[in-house]
């Protein structure tokens, strides 16, 4: 039987003769340089949580979300006690370390062991947070103990294919794009089209070091403004690298 063909000629999947079960994902907390990533707690994240997300003008950062928006604080809070009581999503605070407030949560989802597939979803990221270097280094910080730690295959980020920040978020990250699930959900009464992403275990070694050098203090200035984007960061270590293939 050749390589690549079964005992009928028919071309098969290569050989995974040292692949083993993963571990679930568990509640650890995984500490940076900048973030904590920790289980999601009532009692220690709902209220800043709440604050945080109440700090934007208006309710669009729900539109996408399966949630929310939350009337008040105890809709917001008995939302979060929902969430600390499953596994699968398992949901984590993203604690500043420089205040020591959450503001924002992420979840590991569709969490497939035997495989090695893992899902990063529920990605609830409020003002404090978003498009800022903490909110990269709790991505990054999730992506390097599923890969590192766990040993995982395969990470998937979807959306609603009409979610435009999502979709620049996951490729500014490091993903490949690989289509669009039409009618694929139904949620808050409406379709959605999912649009699906991914970063196997091939290709985690470049975008995590890609991730490390942006979030390097080298890459930033006295005011806090990074020298170089992410984009350009790997688009550097690609030319590197091809150079290196001459």
């Amino acid at each position: 039987m050749s390589a690549g063909r079964n005992e009928h000629g028919q071309p098969i999947g290569r050989p995974l003769p040292d692949w083993t079960v993963r571990p679930a994902p568990a509640r650890v907390t995984l500490v940076g340089r900048l973030c904590r990533v920790e289980p999601l707690d009532v009692d220690r994240h709902a209220d800043d949580l709440y604050h945080a997300y109440a700090l934007a003008a208006d309710g669009r950062d729900w539109t996408y979300m399966m949630a929310g928006p939350f009337a008040d604080q105890d809709d917001y809070r008995s939302h979060a006690v929902a969430m600390t009581q499953t596994d699968d999503p398992l949901h984590y605070a993203v604690v500043d370390l420089a205040t020591g407030k959450a503001m924002g949560t992420l979840s590991l989802m569709r969490q497939e062991p035997s495989d090695g597939v893992v899902e990063v979803g529920n990605v609830a990221f409020s003002p404090l947070l978003k498009q800022t270097p903490v909110s990269t280094e709790a991505q990054f910080l999730l992506m390097s103990y599923v890969f590192d730690e766990l040993g995982y295959r395969r990470y998937e980020w979807k959306c609603d294919s009409l979610n435009a920040p999502s979709r620049k978020a996951a490729l500014r990250l490091g993903f490949t794009f690989e289509g669009i699930f039409r009618q694929a959900v139904v949620y808050k009464g409406r379709n959605r089209d999912t649009a699906w992403y991914s970063v196997i275990d091939s290709e985690w070694p470049q975008v995590g070091k890609a991730l490390r050098e942006w979030l390097s203090p080298d890459n930033f200035d006295a005011d806090g403004r990074q020298r170089q984007s992410l984009s350009a960061v790997r688009a550097a270590g690609a030319n590197t690298g091809a150079e290196r293939a001459l």
